[in-house]
């Protein structure tokens, strides 16, 4: 029943969670004011990226792991194209693993149209250790002001659109316009520097927002930002008193990450996890089904997305603090890659983030212990032995 006149409930009865806290440990403060809007879809994703780099003025950044030769990439790739011969300054960053399937002649093509393109963590003979490092940002800046980010790249999987084939990939994304761009376009600076591209001149000016939603950039450019971002998850996790809705693409969590759910849904926290029902990576795939037993002896509630494959990165703590972009609790994501993720502390925004983590429950299954017990022997045989590959790497 609704109380018509509800008594405030206090912050410290809600959530143990602080921003203060939440800064002490990433570094940089909130940046208040802010407009957000979440992506729930990766068809409504795209045409927001097509919209905004149809309208840049500017300057437009751009900064994906895979960006792919294929129809959604060729439709970009033209519109970048006209905009750089419009005289709009077009800066490019893949990532060479994520695109190494994109031919060389598509790049070439970029650049002679006036696309700024660099490639970040190319192989290399004298070190190839280090081709395990890659940048999986998945970011997009207009005239330093508008920003999408998210867990998609650029590919027709991630759009939703195929010719030939009926699947999909269930993705979010959100748009972001205020004093927060500023913030992620010079995140970008840093990297385009890193790969030897040149000063971005920009010019930012941001109209004033009187009632915004504050939001902090979680970029893991480094082994310290890494380092920060794993303290974050774990600190949130340990300080939710109400629910923690987990979705990911790929589930491998560090022992101390696993510890912190283990405990969280065993003092009462609704700790419900969203996990893929099928994947595009089997190892990682089967790895993280060997932690479902332990999960759910603990309490916690474990759901596999169905009909699609599940790409999307999203938390949401006592529905007042989410986290949204490309970092996957995976062992790549959290100790080897450079992610991108926006952190906002809102109650309407995570109020939104939950109904859409309820829908996708819709087209899921729950998973049961007693009938998890009882799976077929390859399938426990799969887990124990990409568990002992990956914790190996």
């Amino acid at each position: 029943m609704n109380d018509p006149s509800p008594s405030p409930i206090p912050e410290s009865d809600r959530t143990a969670l602080r921003k203060s806290a939440i800064e002490n440990i990433l570094g940089p403060h909130f940046i208040e004011n802010n407009k957000v809007q979440l992506l729930k879809s990766g068809r409504e994703t795209f045409q927001t990226i097509l919209d905004l780099v149809s309208t840049a003025k500017e300057i437009i950044c751009i900064e994906f792991y895979i960006f792919k030769d294929d129809d959604t990439g060729k439709k970009l790739a033209g519109i970048l194209k006209e905009k750089a011969r419009e005289g709009v300054n077009v800066y490019l960053l893949y990532d060479h693993f994520g695109s190494f399937l994109t031919s060389r002649r598509f790049w070439s093509d970029l650049k002679k149209s006036g696309v700024k393109v660099r490639v970040s963590h190319p192989f290399k003979w004298t070190a190839p250790r280090e081709y395990m490092y890659r940048n999986h940002k998945k970011l997009l800046i207009i005239d330093g002001t508008k920003a999408v980010t998210g867990g998609f790249n650029i590919a027709d999987e991630y759009h939703g659109y195929f010719r030939k084939r009926n699947i999909t990939w269930r993705d979010t994304g959100i748009y972001l316009e205020g004093p927060v761009t500023s913030a992620l376009l010079n995140m970008f600076q840093i990297s385009w520097s890193t790969w030897k591209g040149e000063l971005i001149n920009r010019h930012t000016r941001h109209e004033a927002l009187i009632q915004g939603v504050p939001v902090i950039p979680i970029f893991a450019n480094s082994g310290r930002a890494r380092r920060r971002m794993r303290r974050l998850l774990i600190y949130s996790i340990r300080n939710a008193k109400k629910s923690i809705l987990l979705t990911t693409a790929y589930f491998v969590p560090s022992k101390r990450i696993l510890r912190a759910l283990l405990h969280a849904a065993r003092r009462g926290v609704s700790v419900k996890l969203l996990l893929p029902g099928n994947s595009d990576i089997q190892s990682v795939f089967y790895a993280g089904r060997s932690y479902y037993h332990s999960l759910l002896k603990a309490g916690a509630e474990i759901y596999n997305y169905q009909g699609a494959v599940l790409h999307a990165k999203t938390t949401v703590f006592d529905g007042c603090w989410s986290i949204i972009g490309s970092a996957n609790f995976d062992f790549l994501s959290l100790r080897k890659n450079e992610e991108s993720n926006v952190g906002i502390f809102d109650v309407d925004f995570s109020t939104h983030m939950t109904e859409v983590f309820q829908t996708d429950l819709k087209d899921s299954f729950k998973i049961d212990a007693a009938t998890w017990a009882k799976r077929p022997l390859y399938q426990k045989i799969l887990e124990k032995l990409f568990y002992v590959i990956i914790k190996k790497l």
